[in-house]
């Protein structure tokens, strides 16, 4: 392959190409190597990911969605900012939505569910031992969608899936000093669901905003 940037194959993670390469360049603005304000052009992309154009259209139209990009008719697509202010309302939005899909999914979780989050859980171990950054921001967003998931209201889950994709921005900014404690109340709130304790399970997801509420204000 010539291309800068070696894409996994799809099929082998039954995902469509343009899911798989809206995953990559959703990685280089995560990991800095498209800049916020920075213009995309279709055409480089296709070069440098070795795809022809109409999945990276696809894709820009799935991260405009998610708030990554910033898409005009007439101006073309720009790697969105996100300012501090938009981090607050962001967390905002999180405490009320996250805290109820983790009510939601205390009551209706089985085996399967639970041996999902275990497994992100057992895979995110092995990214922090390799210090793996990007790994890391992705299983966190796949913790979270998850739990969205496992609540079993689909009205809910479609709105709390993109801001969930759009927050692993904040936890890649952060996940160096961050990691370590995010991921243990992640054991903590998969103990809390896995007792079927609603309130408890929406404590301790309450709890998990805030904390990763905290740990931003001191980037800031």
């Amino acid at each position: 392959m010539t291309a800068t940037n070696s894409l996994p194959t799809p099929g082998a993670a039954h995902q469509p190409l343009r899911e798989v390469v809206a995953a990559e360049i959703r990685r280089m603005i995560l990991g800095g190597e498209l800049s916020p304000g920075e213009r995309l052009i279709e055409d480089r992309l296709a070069e440098r990911l070795d795809v022809s154009r109409n999945p990276i259209r696809e894709a820009m139209r799935v991260l405009s969605s998610e708030g990554f990009l910033d898409v005009t008719a007439r101006r073309g697509a720009f790697v969105a900012s996100m300012s501090a202010q938009e981090a607050e309302n962001l967390f905002d939005v999180r405490l009320a939505l996250e805290p109820l899909s983790a009510r939601l999914a205390s009551q209706k979780i089985q085996p399967a569910g639970l041996a999902r989050l275990e497994d992100i859980q057992d895979r995110a171990k092995t990214a922090k031992t390799n210090g793996d950054l990007d790994a890391l921001a992705d299983l966190n967003t796949e913790f979270h969608t998850c739990v969205f998931e496992l609540s079993e209201n689909t009205y809910l889950a479609g709105i709390g899936s993109p801001m969930v994709k759009r927050s692993q921005w904040l936890f890649r900014h952060s996940a160096s000093g961050r990691a370590p404690q995010s991921w243990a109340e992640h054991q903590v709130l998969i103990k809390a669901i896995a007792s079927g304790d609603g309130e408890l399970s929406e404590a301790e997801a309450r709890r998990h905003v805030l904390a990763a509420r905290a740990s931003f204000r001191l980037l800031v």
